[in-house]
């Protein structure tokens, strides 16, 4: 058999075994995070979030045809895409590996031998299954993401460039070029990570074009190879857009023809453009500038299919993101416009002082008949600027990181050389690098560690800062042992690939400088351009994995270097059976060992059940407000998707400020009537009234919202005041809000029922809890005005307080949601207590909910691991209410269904103080048997975790973890009064031991 069928079948084998895994381990609906949006955007063909996946919605929504007709396999049938798409990644990695160790081992015409033949498939064999079980690559390959198919846009770019390099002599060998510039431009309809392997490709094309490179040429070529990047991304990507949009307004607004004339005219300019300057190239034999242009051509090319995006948008489907119709939100939208702009290379820290304002450009939206101003773009100056500003988020959250990292004071000013340090030591440092190490040297366990906490360590999958013996489980907490994700692989992937790139660089610079461009671009890079703020919602090492590619073409290559290095005294043939043997063994047989329960999700469909127990929880025609990701996502997957409860309105206060998505929530959706919304377009539209500021006017009575809105709606200059920029902007006369209530329809629409009528208010009084309103509040106030509660609604409980617009006393909680009720609010609760409406939050609960098979399944990820603390707390205060109103027989039953759904174990403390309050409540009900049970598991759990932290504190001779020793300590201590309460003297005493045993341990180490 020759080498390239051995090669190609090879390939294939790694193909199908990647996709073996992938398929095993899929999710079997949709996910958490962006997964709803994409899959139920890719079914409809609606426009996602900015800066749009085309390419991706119109593969996915193919695949969603394979479920013929069930909608409840359409989430699995797009998850088989992306594992799809991640199983031709590795065949296309193989590929690149076996070419790159070829062109070095084997000199041309050279006759390839038995045991190059071995070493050569044995590098491709173990660097392409690395990547396949590396943990970020595989997190994306089960789930209806883009990342799959980013990196299969990067691995086919980067293979094809190896296959012109081979062929460079021959004659149409520039069809390979001109095929990597179509992948490109395909890549920016996928996600724009993509455009990083630009450099490398220019590399090889330098390097195989110039014999003898010099120090100079490389230079140039490095700028060149930037240059061709930010043409990319500048000139195609944005400028392109924003000339057709400057041709657009020109043709409207200054000769008066109709809207996309103007684009239409600037296509034939160039396009035309193009097809002259090919032309004349082809007639000159102007070889170099025929490449660019074609390049060009086809980048352009695949970019179009960004064109389905106008197309959709025009249709107003229900997500329909910028409402992109127009060369004005179409250019909002390849810009990202709605998430604002970070300072890169010149900006403010943290603690800089705001002087002034000024303008940097204006807005504009379409109107009736031109192109209308919609306000102009400012930016804050600052007192002070400083170069590489990375401390420059003012959130008070992100000052807070900021000190507490860098050790500063409250009067610090930080310096370049402080904004350097944080870079390395915290975005390249903490944040990338120990996402690089998740991948090649193990990892702690599922926990977000963005904080240099407890979570996400992976010295092996221990702490850096605890020096803990490598593999040493007698050293470690529980909580680490037992946890899935605890993954080790001994530094062993990491090893190997600094083996290859020695061998690499040793034996090839060139195409090693090309590997090392690759990794640099894909990964600090990233970091330096994304200038990413600490806390964020969740990981983000799926922006990096491009990097992690890199490096496990690295792993593959270490394989010659072992059979080069270490196993040299053998024959050849048997130096490299050897030496991949080691190496399978070493990396991607060892990672997929420890990596398979914690990235097969094969068993789980939580998100999908949390998404349909919101919408099936609302009463009919409902409005239901969301905020984040999470609880928005999944819930636009269950009504696009499988068309639950299409009657109610789900609204996502993140994007209710939005004048395009306050347009598409005063349409009909699906089953569901438009929204209430009284207010007109003209006064929404994009910059006005986008936010409008509260001013003390000393009314301390509660005024009706209704003639708040007037206030806020008005167009009278009196109502108005006078910005910095010199426009005029509505004002907030008062925080004190009144809404009378009409109780004949409080009782007539079903929102009280006939028996509660003596608990309706008269009126709704409450205090608006911020010293702003957005467009998306006024929006919101709107609907409380002019609803007459004819449609229910609800708030999501996941979303942040201030969300309330302080409407808190009057949110009932019905299991996932708060229902907003006209009752009369409780005096002895303060606004912040909890309320519930126990009649459906006990039907919830018992009767509606599906649980995600949290009980038995096989691993629980962050996410699920917080919901199962989530669900802990929805029992517990049901169970606490029920036996406060009496219902001893619905508590009894709650305690049972609990004990059903619930899985027993204990992922974190999150869960041990959950379950305090549980145990406290079968205490109230007498279950004696059942809440000592959970004493002494809650006992043993803690027992194992502060013995831990003890022994780290007396090896070390000073404290470690004082804030988890105080947690623990804390909730020891409640256990021992509890037990006391309900006169469980025996267990009471065995706790209280134990309490004094861990206070004489650590009393040595906290100051007195």
């Amino acid at each position: 058999m020759t080498y390239s069928k051995i090669n190609n079948l090879t390939g294939w084998l790694c193909f199908l075994i990647a996709a073996v895994t992938y398929i095993l381990t899929l999710d079997q609906s949709a996910s958490f995070w962006d997964c709803g949006e994409f899959i139920a955007s890719a079914f409809r063909l609606e426009v996602v979030h900015q800066p749009g996946a085309p390419l991706v919605s119109m593969i996915q929504r193919v695949f969603s045809s394979f479920a013929f007709g069930d909608k409840t396999k359409v989430a699995y049938c797009m998850n088989i895409a992306s594992a799809l798409a991640s199983a031709a990644t590795i065949l296309f990695l193989f590929w690149t590996i076996t070419a790159l160790a070829k062109r070095t081992m084997v000199k041309v015409k050279e006759e390839m031998t038995k045991a190059k033949t071995i070493t050569i498939i044995g590098a491709g064999l173990v660097g392409a299954l690395a990547y396949a079980f590396s943990d970020s690559f595989w997190f994306s390959a089960v789930e209806a993401e883009v990342y799959a198919m980013s990196s299969l846009c990067t691995a086919i770019a980067l293979w094809a460039i190896l296959k012109w390099e081979a062929q460079a002599d021959e004659p149409r060998a520039d069809r390979w070029l001109a095929f990597v510039a179509y992948i490109i431009g395909l890549s920016i309809g996928v996600h724009l990570l993509n455009l990083l392997v630009i450099p490398a490709v220019v590399f090889v094309y330098y390097f195989r074009k110039t014999p003898e490179p010099t120090n100079k040429g490389i230079l140039k070529t490095f700028f060149v190879s930037i240059f061709i990047l930010a043409f990319v991304q500048f000139c195609i990507i944005q400028y392109m857009v924003s000339t057709a949009a400057w041709f657009d307004y020109f043709f409207v607004n200054t000769l008066g023809l109709n809207f996309g004339s103007g684009v239409l005219c600037f296509a034939i300019i160039l396009i035309g453009g193009l097809t002259w300057a090919i032309r004349y190239s082809i007639l000159q034999k102007k070889q170099t500038l025929n490449l660019a242009l074609v390049s060009t051509m086809l980048i352009m090319f695949g970019y179009s299919s960004f064109s389905m995006l106008i197309i959709r948008a025009k249709a107003k489907p229900n997500l329909n993101n910028t409402n992109p119709e127009n060369a004005f939100t179409f250019l909002n939208y390849v810009n990202r416009a709605q998430y604002g702009e970070r300072p890169l290379l010149y900006g403010q820290n943290y603690n800089a002082d705001k002087i002034d304002i000024k303008q940097t450009g204006n807005l504009y939206r379409k109107g009736e008949v031109k192109y209308e101003s919609a306000g102009t773009k400012s930016d804050y100056v600052y007192d002070k600027k400083t170069l590489l500003p990375r401390m420059y988020s003012d959130k008070p959250e992100h000052i807070k990181f900021y000190k507490d990292w860098m050790g500063f004071d409250d009067s610090h000013k930080p310096t370049l050389l402080d904004n350097i340090k944080y870079m390395f030591s915290f975005q390249a440092g903490h944040m990338y690098m120990r996402y690089f190490m998740w991948n090649f040297v193990g990892r702690q366990n599922n926990q977000d560690g963005q904080l240099g906490e407890n979570g996400g360590g992976w010295l092996s999958g221990i702490k850096p800062v605890d020096a803990i013996r490598l593999g040493d489980q007698k050293s470690l907490p529980p909580s680490i042992v037992d946890n899935k994700a605890y993954n080790r692989f001994f530094f062993l992937p990491l090893i190997l690939g600094l083996i290859g790139a020695v061998w690499h660089f040793k034996r090839n610079k060139n195409h090693a400088a090309v590997i090392a461009l690759l990794f640099f671009f894909t990964g600090v890079a990233i970091v330096l351009y994304l200038n990413s703020v600490p806390i964020e919602p969740r990981e983000r090492d799926y922006a990096y994995v491009g990097s992690f590619y890199a490096f496990a073409i690295w792993i593959g290559l270490s394989v010659i270097g072992l059979k080069e290095w270490v196993f040299k005294k053998f024959t050849p043939a048997k130096s490299a059976i050897f030496a991949s043997a080691i190496a399978l063994f070493a990396a991607p047989i060892l990672m997929a060992s420890q990596g398979w329960d914690d990235h097969n999700r094969s068993e789980s469909h939580l998100a999908r059940d949390i998404s349909v127990n919101y919408l099936k929880s609302c009463a009919p025609n409902a409005i239901l407000f969301t905020y984040g990701d999470n609880d928005t996502f999944p819930v636009w997957y269950a009504q696009e998707v499988e068309n639950i409860r299409p009657d109610v309105r789900v609204v996502n206060l993140s994007l209710f400020t939005a004048d395009w998505y306050i347009d598409g929530m005063k349409r009909k959706q699906n089953q569901s009537a438009p929204l209430p919304i009284s207010m007109k377009p003209a006064q929404y539209a994009e910059g006005t009234r986008d936010i409008m500021y509260y001013q003390d006017f000393k009314i301390t009575q509660s005024i009706e919202l209704k003639q708040i809105m007037e206030v806020l709606l008005s167009d009278n200059d009196e109502d108005k005041i006078t910005l910095q920029d010199g426009s005029k902007s509505n004002i907030l006369p008062t925080k004190n809000f009144k809404l009378s209530i009409n109780s004949k329809d409080v009782i007539d629409t079903g929102t009280v029922p006939l028996e509660d009528a003596g608990k309706i208010a008269s009126s709704m009084e409450w205090t608006y809890n911020s010293d702003y309103v957005s467009k998306g509040t006024l929006a919101l106030l709107d609907i409380l005005t002019h609803n007459d509660w004819k449609r229910p609604i609800y708030f999501s409980s996941a979303m942040p307080d201030e969300q309330y617009v302080g409407l808190d006393k009057y949110l009932y909680t019905e299991g996932l949601t708060l229902r907003l009720l006209p009752l009369k609010p409780d005096t002895a609760k303060t606004e912040m207590y909890e309320r519930f409406n126990v009649k459906p939050f006990y039907n919830n609960m018992m009767n509606t909910f599906k649980w995600g098979n949290i009980k038995y399944a096989n691993h629980l990820d962050r996410q699920s691991a917080d919901d199962v603390t989530m669900f802990s707390n929805m029992f517990n205060g049901l169970i606490g209410e029920l036996l406060n109103e009496g219902k001893i027989t619905e508590g009894k039953a709650a305690v049972n269904k609990y004990y059903e759904v619930m899985p027993l174990k204990f992922y974190s403390m999150r869960h041990v103080m959950s379950s305090f309050y549980f145990t406290e409540n079968l205490y109230r009900l007498n279950d004696l048997n059942r809440a000592n049970a959970f004493i002494n598991k809650s006992a043993d759990y803690m027992n194992k975790e502060l013995t831990h932290l003890a022994d780290v504190c007396e090896s070390k001779n000073q404290l470690s973890s004082e804030r988890e020793i105080q947690v623990y300590m804390t909730y020891l201590g409640q256990m021992v009064k509890l037990t006391q309460a309900y006169k469980q003297n025996d267990l009471s005493s065995t706790l209280e031991k134990q309490y004094n045993l861990f206070a004489t341990r650590f009393s040595p180490y906290f100051s007195s």
